[in-house]
């Protein structure tokens, strides 16, 4: 039922108003008598809010109801209220027919497997408590939680920043970090800063292809910075002053960097550029694999030394401030960068890239096949350069290959990364064949 980003999907398929409201019975139900609600700008989340809502009062929680509101604001705001769980109604990345349900525990970290688990459990065995007529929850409503967020930058901020920055919001919930940069002495422009869950200016999602008119604009301005949101605005994508996007991996080394301290660890995911690796190499820092999804980033975070966690789509965990992805605390850390070093564009240039390639295979079984490719694996190469913690990862003297099975298709996606193009092909090619075998086993 819960997916590693909660439970998403198509509305008035996978996600009903009876998806809803069994997560608020479930969560009644499991002791947590204090819950906040908030809902990213799609219209579905008002049918989704109401049910939600209803099924935890009717097990007898307490509400507290933040309206629309982005997802890392809903996560902070379940310690600043004292609070036991939050639940944020969004699909985050996913397009306009989509929407779905998060579950945010009080240090800011999403529910982990095991409380997922307990969750799902009770849904699937309808293990319900119904709260007596005189015990039903009571709802009150917060209309202040995105001035605490913007306080709480501040606070991990230091500032007045002498920077120009253009934010585009994306119709998303991502209007806080608009507040939070000007708070700090930004000069902020806005790109599609009107709410709207449909997403009609672009899609959600703030990759290179969608962030066109984001570079346009930093590109014919004089702002030293474009930041760029999801539909939640717990991701959060960069334009340096030439109007050029800049990498999720080499964000990721850029933050990190600057969020270190000799023996640290950093987490990221399984499928991360060895550029990360190396530049944090010259600081003593070493890079923790996860598997992919900010969960899972997340929880490699709760360790004391791990002082960063990111993944290269846009989430950013400094695990002294939140466990949670918080788009605009890391809009803030990076215009206090940019107006320290001054260009984007030269620490960018900075950054050693690789060459790495992408390809998906079609399969019958993903199941079948991966377990094949793991089996191969173990034969033909030494354990300890073998990586299962999602799919199946081999690391090379000057590289790496990772094979892993899509989540929602018939599908296994092949990533080779190497420090030369030759090397980078010849270990797609080795992908390549480890899957071919596989499918003939």
């Amino acid at each position: 039922m819960f997916g590693t980003s909660g439970i998403r999907g198509r509305v008035g398929e996978e996600v009903t108003a009876e998806t809803a409201l069994s997560v608020g019975r479930a969560l009644a139900a499991d002791g947590y008598d204090r819950v906040v609600v908030g809902r990213d700008p799609r219209d579905s989340g008002r049918m989704l809010r109401t049910a939600v809502v209803a099924g935890l009062e009717e097990g007898g929680s307490d509400v507290v109801d933040l309206g629309r509101a982005a997802t890392p604001t809903v996560a902070r705001s379940v310690a600043w209220h004292n609070a036991d769980a939050g639940v944020s109604i969004t699909a985050s990345h996913n397009p306009a027919p989509d929407n779905g349900l998060k579950l945010w525990s009080p240090s800011g970290q999403a529910f982990d497997t095991e409380r997922r688990e307990q969750i799902a459990d009770r849904i699937r065995e309808e293990e319900y408590d119904f709260a007596a007529w005189d015990g039903i929850g009571e709802t009150t409503t917060d209309d202040q939680a995105d001035r605490a967020h913007v306080a709480a930058i501040r606070e991990a901020v230091d500032g007045p920043l002498d920077c120009s920055v253009v934010v585009d919001v994306g119709t998303g919930a991502g209007g806080v970090s608009v507040s939070a940069l000007t708070a700090l002495g930004c000069d902020v422009q806005t790109l599609n800063a009107q709410p709207d869950g449909s997403f009609p200016a672009r899609p959600s999602e703030p990759t290179a292809a969608n962030c066109e008119a984001l570079c346009a604009t930093v590109a014919a301005t004089d702002a030293d910075l474009g930041i760029a949101h999801d539909g939640d605005a717990d991701r959060m994508m960069a334009v340096d002053e030439t109007g050029r996007f800049v990498s999720g991996d080499v964000l990721l080394a850029l933050l990190a960097q600057r969020s270190v301290d000799a023996g640290d660890r950093v987490a990221a995911p399984v499928d991360t550029s060895l550029l990360v690796d190396d530049a944090l190499a010259p600081q003593d820092v070493t890079v923790t694999r996860t598997r992919v999804g900010d969960v899972y980033v997340a929880e490699a975070a709760t360790a004391d030394d791990v002082a960063f966690g990111g993944e290269p789509s846009g989430a950013w965990i400094w695990p002294d401030e939140t466990l949670c992805p918080d788009g605009p605390l890391a809009a803030a850390k990076l215009a206090a960068l940019v107006d320290a070093e001054e260009s984007l564009a030269e620490l960018v240039d900075g950054i050693e890239t690789y060459p790495i390639q992408r390809e998906n295979i079609e399969v019958e079984d993903n199941d079948a096949v991966m377990a094949a490719v793991e089996t191969l694996a173990r034969e033909r190469y030494e354990s300890d350069r073998i990586e299962t913690l999602d799919g199946v990862r081999v690391s090379f003297p000057e590289g790496w290959i990772l094979v892993r099975a899509s989540g929602t298709q018939p599908l296994v996606r092949l990533t080779a990364e190497a420090r030369s193009a030759e090397t980078t092909d010849d270990l797609l090619s080795e992908a390549r064949a480890l899957v071919s075998t596989a499918r003939e086993l």
